[in-house]
């Protein structure tokens, strides 16, 4: 039986079978049963890791320790609000703060991510909205009640198990946007994530 610990780009945390390309790590969400409880996070520094590092192995969800998250790509880890980790990723943290233009220490990276990407004491996603022409790829938005990739010209529907087939994207008209502003900057000035579009 699945675990609770697959990430969507509108926040969810949900119980699925497919695996992803990227772990996360936001503190300990769960309990000895496995369980998450209704906390969606115990710390600011929301990282997105590798899934092999040094060698290093895990028991998913192990008690007292933080609750391993997953996500089908990076564009899905950037949405959920999650930044590359600065030791396993260290080239692709090193681009995400040069791209923001952040030269401060990590702890104001976070402090500057989480004030976009939650809502306090409510444990949501805090959304926004802004013009489609003007969001850069990589950007996750609602088409409809959907979660879509924006993609070149096209927008990519997403489901637990992946990328749907790509529509036409709109060339213009306000949207709901998952992806924090912080990312979105980053994304609009060069960032490249890691995108998993063929399965």
């Amino acid at each position: 039986m699945p675990l609770q610990n697959r990430v969507q780009p509108t926040g969810e945390i949900l119980a699925h079978p497919a695996r992803g390309l990227f772990m996360g790590n936001r503190g300990i969400l769960h309990d000895d049963a496995q369980r998450l409880g209704n906390a969606r996070w115990r710390h600011k520094a929301w990282v997105t890791c590798v899934l092999s590092f040094k060698g290093r192995r895990r028991s998913l969800m192990a008690p007292g320790h933080y609750t391993e998250l997953f996500f089908h790509d990076e564009a899905v880890a950037l949405a959920a609000g999650h930044r590359p980790c600065a030791e396993c990723r260290r080239t692709d943290y090193i681009a995400y703060r040069d791209a923001l233009r952040i030269a401060g220490p990590g702890a104001e990276l976070d402090r500057l991510l989480h004030a976009a990407r939650a809502i306090p004491r409510r444990f949501v996603q805090r959304r926004h909205t802004a013009s489609i022409r003007d969001l850069p790829d990589g950007v996750f938005i609602l088409s409809g009640d959907r979660p879509s990739l924006v993609h070149g010209d096209s927008l990519r529907p997403f489901t637990p198990a992946g990328y749907g087939a790509p529509r036409l994207r709109p060339d213009q008209g306000k949207v709901t946007v998952l992806t924090p502003e912080p990312s979105i900057e980053a994304l609009r000035n060069g960032y490249q994530p890691v995108l998993r579009l063929g399965d």
